[in-house]
């Protein structure tokens, strides 16, 4: 998952008809508001961005005033579920299968392979995968498919857990529906897609024995007690998500990815993504071009 204001979606008309201004003051309660909530931080610097995306939706409530909006989040009776389209608002998910396929190799080869390799020789049959920010669930699938292609027919033995997770429950529904259209699989090798998909009304989907292997939930980073509730790791996925917080959100959630870890485990970030001065509980392991972090 990525997390941005996105300058691609052109205003609706309830935005063109809209005459309210976000003011400076405005602008900093409800960003801070949204930090509070789930740790996203939004520089001034998009504060024009943040007009748009959210004055459209004063539109659809039928708002007068960005000060109306901010006392509806905090006292209106239905301010949970208008929370939930706020993380929509200031959520963008790009994401596809088999995204980013050096990374992934380098992860199979220096990460995945020694792993099973490793409970094997332990007698233990036992892999779980947390995917956080899973978004619409290409990446969990794609690491389920993974497995099945280097396990065989032996992955009945296996018992495999990848749990994934995302802030926002429109893309949860996604990945539990598990169903794409043609932009998800722009890098999935097409051997992949045959063997593991079947159309579907609006799409491809994704084989029952791939899709067992995994559990989807919403779950925002920034509720620690929540976050204590995701089963125990030997892998924690969480590629291009922690670049949108700030460095004491940063530390928090790699925390507690670090605290979810196996001993040894792995922490697989985004290319763009390091733990230079947020945390040194970790130590780097360079896999094919790529970093990944192993908890010490």
């Amino acid at each position: 998952m990525s997390i941005s204001l996105s300058t691609t979606s052109a205003p609706g008309p309830l935005l063109l008809r809209r005459t309210a201004a976000i003011t400076d003051d405005e602008f900093r309660e409800l960003r801070d508001f949204i930090y509070a909530k789930c740790g996203i931080w939004v520089d001034e610097k998009r504060k024009y961005l943040f007009e748009n995306r959210f004055g459209k939706r004063l539109g659809e409530l039928g708002l007068k005033s960005f000060g109306d909006y901010l006392r509806l989040l905090r006292h209106d009776p239905g301010r949970d579920k208008e929370l939930q389209q706020v993380y929509e608002l200031v959520t963008t998910n790009e994401t596809s299968l088999y995204r980013d396929l050096k990374q992934l190799d380098g992860f199979k080869t220096h990460i995945l392979l020694p792993l099973l390799a490793e409970q094997r020789k332990a007698g233990r049959l036992e892999i779980n995968i947390w995917s956080a920010g899973c978004s619409s669930g290409e990446e969990p699938y794609t690491l389920a498919i993974m497995l099945h292609e280097e396990l065989g027919v032996d992955i009945r033995r296996w018992k495999i857990q990848i749990t994934g997770c995302d802030l926002s429950p429109a893309m949860v529904a996604k990945a539990r529906a598990g169903v794409y259209a043609d932009y998800a699989f722009k890098t999935t090798p097409e051997t992949i897609k045959k063997k593991y998909f079947t159309v579907a009304k609006d799409g491809l989907k994704v084989a029952p024995h791939v899709a067992s292997l995994t559990s989807f939930s919403v779950l925002n980073l920034n509720d620690i007690m929540a976050v204590k509730r995701i089963p125990k790791s030997h892998v924690v996925f969480c590629r291009n998500v922690i670049i949108y917080f700030d460095d004491a959100m940063k530390k928090k959630v790699v925390g507690s990815f670090y605290e979810n870890l196996a001993p040894g485990g792995f922490l697989v970030l985004g290319h763009s993504e390091t733990l230079h001065k947020i945390s040194s509980a970790f130590r780097p392991k360079f896999i094919s071009g790529a970093v990944a972090y192993q908890k010490i």
